[in-house]
């Protein structure tokens, strides 16, 4: 039987390049390609005889792609409890991993990302972080080229999944337990969400709006985008006209927070992801606690399983509604 050596030797290559040419990467000649096309049938060599033999990088990586263009360092804690999940569970699965960033793409368009991808021989993405507004890794994705799992992005294909906690469900439950705590409550309620074209945004907005129509609540929105300092100036400008804060992520709820105590003031404020900074914001705030770490885990699992010829699906992580604690912070 053939060895993929043997076609090699016939073809003039290194056994590399036979390897590059069954996994069709792109920066292969034609010439050589079809030398070693050639070379394959003269032998009557299976490509497939070799996979067993092949490295997890030689028969497909799966590409992190993160999305670190955000101004604010809270970033980095949720990245990297993405990170050592995926890298974690990568490692169980002995399947070889590399971190892209969006910047490294910024510049890029359609062709050029699926060649680059396919030059680090990707088969499988992992994406965070993906907004609206990005649209050529949209479109990237929806050829089905790749096999991919998007994180808090609602896609679904024969060749894409999806994984988040239920982000419209859990913004009803973190705002409806903080408005039943607050005996003084008269009704209105300054929300401030995210990104305007963020999937996740979207979501959360539409749970406060339900929930708005569902007990009759006065809902004034201003749009944060993620910023602890936008954030702070609508609190500044807004909270005193207000019985209640409903923040659509931690860090604006501790900037709404933070504006509060410098106005001397007090209402409730309530935050959204459950990062650490949480526990040291001052006061203690009731926040949608996710578990990044186990979603990054279960989304890299689920891309090995795309890979492995599984379709598509929605998949719903769970999330806990917490009140964060310094001393919790500190175990």
């Amino acid at each position: 039987m053939a060895t993929i050596r043997d076609v090699a030797k016939l073809a003039g290559v290194a056994v590399s390049t036979v390897s590059k040419v069954i996994n069709h990467y792109p920066n292969v000649s034609e010439e050589t390609t079809e030398r070693v096309n050639r070379a394959i049938e003269e032998l009557q060599f299976t490509p497939n005889v070799v996979a067993a033999s092949l490295s997890s990088k030689q028969s497909g990586r799966v590409a992190l792609i993160i999305n670190t263009d955000i101004q604010t360092s809270v970033i980095d804690e949720i990245s990297m409890k993405y990170l050592g999940g995926a890298v974690a569970k990568a490692q169980q699965l002995h399947v070889d991993v590399v971190p892209i960033f969006f910047s490294m793409l910024s510049d890029m368009n359609e062709k050029e990302v699926e060649n680059y991808l396919q030059s680090q021989n990707v088969k499988g993405l992992v994406v965070y972080g993906m907004s609206k507004d990005d649209y050529v890794l949209q479109r990237v994705i929806a050829r089905e080229k790749f096999k991919s799992v998007l994180v808090d992005v609602p896609i679904v294909n024969d060749s894409t999944s999806c994984i988040s906690v239920d982000q419209r469900q859990a913004q009803k439950d973190i705002a409806r337990k903080t408005i039943m705590e607050n005996n003084t409550f008269n009704g209105q309620v300054l929300y401030i969400s995210g990104k305007q074209n963020g999937y996740v945004s979207e979501e959360r907005l539409k749970g406060m709006l339900e929930l708005a129509e569902e007990l009759e609540l006065a809902v004034s929105l201003h749009c944060g985008e993620f910023s602890e300092r936008q954030a702070r100036e609508i609190t500044l400008k807004y909270g005193a006209l207000h019985d209640i804060i409903i923040c659509a992520s931690d860090m604006m709820a501790i900037g709404a927070m933070r504006a509060l105590t410098d106005m001397d003031i007090f209402r409730p404020v309530c935050g959204f992801d459950g990062i650490t900074l949480m526990g040291y914001a001052g006061k203690q705030m009731n926040t949608v606690k996710q578990n990044f770490y186990d979603i990054s885990s279960d989304a890299f699992a689920e891309c090995v399983r795309l890979m492995g010829g599984g379709k598509g699906s929605n998949i719903i992580a769970p999330h806990e509604l917490v009140r964060l604690e310094y001393l919790d912070m500190i175990k």
